[in-house]
């Protein structure tokens, strides 16, 4: 059994195998040569894993996402951030930061986040000085803030496998989204006054005003999702199919940006980009549940338990093989691979699932930009026309903010915890 569990499964992704056929030939032998069980069993799990209804709102979010992204939602939530920041030193900088985490609000996807973004910021901030490495670096790291901050789909993915609430887990995320994009707003402010990166032109009110005039319906979308779930209206779920029809309407019948044909290839765009996660979810579900029936999570819980360890240890020791995980594994496989390994031990350790679900995001947006395979650093190559080198240079100095920023959240619980409780009553 060992080796359907362990060996195959490493020997299959150094082959270069998908990931969703890895972990579904390791089931298969392992039920065929070791279990000895009908295999019924392998279908019928995979059809009951993704038979949950809070997974029904990552294919709505996606269209909401992907119907922005196609008309001229980014440019105009630019225009808002720029208006607005535009006479501070290292302002194109921090727009960037901002449109990112505002644009994450309503696609919830970073890959995507890092294209639309980066092509509208990536002239401007080489117009104004800014040197290569650095201007790469902040747009393929900005974009995994969109991981954490909701509408997440990884939050999502991780509520249905660990079974926590995903409203809970949205409410988790501000705080720590906002901290980091704090975090690398500060350093672009500092970076900007060393370099002497010059200062845009002086606040209007009237130049503001008309930016946001422009781009209040831009706005308005990650409004309606929050809003409406914190304000008890409706479920992540139900604001995710009224944001599909809040952005098929903006940019239909409001800015007249795409036509019928469009927003059917959208749906279409949609349609594959789902099948592909709910075919991974499918097959780490099943491999999960042969973890959990060989008893492989007691028997970590037991071993870690017997050494003694301190929480401190045991969340640095997580935190240290999640890193290490997001550099090879996409975030939705490495949740529902992980998740019923190591939620059980924080849970005996006394840990908050709702942190730990914060903790589990921000290691694997980490591994989003993380040299070498991080998926940021490709979109960033092929859409941006940048060169692998300058972008791992400039990424360096970024690895380390997320990590400040990951210890922080790692050992302060309320910074994910303060706004749940805040947002969120009863248990």
């Amino acid at each position: 059994m060992s080796f359907a569990l362990g060996a195959l499964p490493i020997v299959l992704l150094l082959l270069g195998f998908p990931i969703f056929l890895v972990l579904l030939t390791a089931v298969t032998v392992a039920l065929v040569f070791f279990m000895h069980v009908p295999l019924t069993v392998l279908h019928q799990t995979m059809y009951g894993s993704i038979d949950a209804f809070a997974l029904l709102a990552i294919p709505y979010f996606i269209y909401a996402g992907e119907l922005m992204g196609r008309g001229s939602v980014a440019q105009r939530i630019v225009d808002v951030v720029q208006s607005g920041v535009g006479h501070v030193r290292g302002s194109l900088g921090v727009t960037t930061v901002g449109t990112s985490a505002i644009f994450g609000a309503i696609s919830g996807a970073s890959a995507a986040t890092v294209a639309t973004i980066g092509k509208i910021m990536l002239p401007a901030m080489r117009s104004a000085g800014y040197p290569a490495p650095f201007t790469a670096g902040l747009i393929t790291s900005v974009g995994a803030i969109d991981v954490i901050i909701p509408p997440s789909i990884p939050l999502i993915v991780y509520g249905a496998a660990a079974q926590e609430s995903v409203p809970r887990l949205y409410a988790a995320g501000l705080l720590p989204g906002f901290l980091i994009a704090a975090i690398l707003a500060a350093y672009v402010l500092w970076f900007a006054r060393r370099a002497r990166i010059p200062a845009g032109g002086r606040f209007e009110w009237r130049a503001f005003g008309r930016a946001l005039g422009r781009g209040v319906w831009a706005l308005g979308a990650p409004v309606i999702i929050l809003g409406g779930i914190y304000g008890g209206v409706f479920s992540p779920t139900e604001s995710a199919g009224i944001a599909c029809v809040y952005a098929a309407f903006v940019t239909r019948f409001v800015y007249r940006e795409l036509s019928w044909r469009e927003i059917v290839d959208a749906a279409a765009t949609t349609f594959i980009f789902t099948s592909q996660i709910l075919l991974i979810v499918a097959c780490a579900s099943v491999f999960s549940w042969l973890l959990t029936v060989n008893q492989v999570p007691a028997a970590l819980v037991q071993w870690i338990e017997s050494m003694h360890l301190t929480r401190w240890s045991v969340l640095l020791a997580i935190n240290l093989l999640l890193l290490v995980v997001g550099c090879f594994i996409d975030p939705l496989s490495s949740i529902l691979l992980l998740t019923p390994l190591l939620v059980p031990v924080v849970k005996s350790l006394g840990i908050d699932t709702v942190h730990f679900g914060i903790i589990f995001t921000v290691n694997l947006a980490i591994g989003l930009f993380h040299p070498p395979f991080g998926i940021n650093i490709f979109v960033a190559q092929s859409v941006l026309k940048l060169e692998l080198p300058v972008i791992y240079r400039g990424i360096i100095p970024f690895v380390f903010l997320y990590l400040i920023a990951l210890a922080l959240i790692t050992y302060i619980p309320e910074i994910s915890l303060a706004s749940m409780r805040l947002l969120v009553r009863g248990p």
